[in-house]
């Protein structure tokens, strides 16, 4: 009687047979490849090259390897890689689906690093899916060599997909490292600024790449599904681009980061803003400095109102009562200007004349004017309630006693 796995094996062969007609020339000729032998099995390798000086899109290589990693590191809240640059491993992986899971194959995993004065990609790929002990074999040295990983949204999928599916081949997990996510940094810092964090919109709006002719990530899968069934790799060249151009943001972006940790007065104002996001729980007076930046650079909108608000609160924790009230002043000017009410510049400047400046008069036009502006606005009963609250009080302690 056969074995499930045995069966398994049968139902494999008969969906992955070449039909009549498929094309003779051999997947390394046609993805441009070579066939390695690792100890566990032959893989597929497709391995290219690119000087130092080479602009992915207006970014070059370079910069990425003298990246200030430390501080980056401290910034983005993770372990600092015992190495410089040099010792830097790139990874991005495509898999068999985007949910994860035991069932989930890496089918093909890019890694990039520098050699001498080459940036080096090297892609290896799964021509079935009984080749991923050659897979394995052939992804642990070069893991267990780097001296630190960058990824984008590793942390939340790739690095655990392959943990996976090496634990599920009873092989040690190599990839216990120091890891630089840059998904975490680029939200403190483009969050506001962008549509979102997806790594297509920062390579066009942050390192100025427009792709050519991409695959979109969400046909990967079912583009190495059909290369599976019929064994035309010819459309898997998409995928292999795909692949080298993720690594190769990965670089362009750790420099670009490097590049604006080092040189603030390159940067735009919705830059610097992001970037005293990034700076503010570690060094706080470069944060502040930043912010302070971002308003002088023209800073507008919201994103200036958030910025007032964030430096009057640090103003507020040092008793620097002027600075403050100038800031809150100018946040409350905004929010009159605003489709919305924002309660915090009122609420704080009422707090101020009231117990600071003991100018009731003062507190208490400015809270009916609060409490005009939340009505117009259609602001929540809660705000609504506490600045009606506040007024009735400052209105009680204004009344002449009799």
């Amino acid at each position: 009687m056969q074995s499930l796995d045995d069966l398994r094996r049968v139902i494999r062969r008969i969906e992955t047979r070449r039909p009549p007609g498929a094309a003779a020339r051999p997947v390394e000729a046609i993805l441009g490849g070579e066939i390695q032998d690792t100890g566990a099995g032959p893989l597929l390798v497709v391995r290219r090259e690119y000087p130092l000086a080479h602009a992915h899109g207006r970014a070059p290589l370079a910069p990425a390897f003298a990246a200030p990693l430390p501080l980056l590191a401290a910034l983005a809240r993770a372990e600092a890689p015992a190495t410089d640059g040099r010792g830097l491993l790139f990874l991005d992986t495509e898999t068999t689906g985007l949910a994860g899971g035991t069932g989930t194959y890496a089918f093909l995993v890019g890694a990039g690093w520098r050699e001498a004065d080459r940036f080096v990609v090297a892609q290896y790929f799964l021509r079935d899916l009984d080749e991923e002990p050659a897979l394995l074999a052939a992804l642990a040295p070069v893991l267990e060599r780097a001296g630190g990983l960058v990824t984008f949204n590793g942390t939340g999928f790739d690095l655990p997909l392959l943990e996976t599916r090496f634990v599920l081949a009873r092989r040690r997990w190599p990839g216990l490292l120091p890891h630089l996510d840059l998904l975490r940094p680029a939200r403190r810092v483009f969050a506001p600024s962008l549509a979102d964090c997806r790594l297509a919109t920062l390579e066009r709006e942050v390192i100025g790449l427009e792709r050519d002719d991409d695959v979109p990530g969400a046909l990967i899968p079912s583009l190495y599904f059909d290369f599976l069934r019929t064994r035309r790799a010819a459309p898997l060249a998409r995928v292999f681009e795909h692949n080298r151009q993720d690594v190769l943001s990965l670089v362009a972006l750790l420099g670009w980061f490097g590049r604006a940790l080092e040189h603030h007065e390159e940067l735009g104002a919705a830059e610097l803003a992001g970037l005293g996001r990034l700076w503010e729980p570690v060094d706080l007076a470069r944060g502040l400095g930043c912010y302070r930046g971002a308003l002088a650079a023209g800073l507008a909108g919201d994103a200036a109102h958030g910025v007032r608000l964030r430096l009057a609160a640090w103003e507020k924790r040092r008793r620097a009562w002027d600075e403050a009230h100038a800031l809150w002043t100018d946040a409350a000017r905004h929010d009159e200007r605003r489709a919305g009410f924002d309660p915090r510049p009122w609420e704080e400047l009422a707090k101020l004349y009231e117990h600071r400046r003991r100018d009731l008069g003062a507190a208490r036009a400015l809270v009916a004017r609060a409490l005009d502006l939340a009505g117009a606005a259609g602001a929540s009963a809660r705000v609504v309630d506490a600045l009606a609250h506040r007024l009735a009080r400052l209105e009680r302690r204004l009344a002449p006693r009799a």
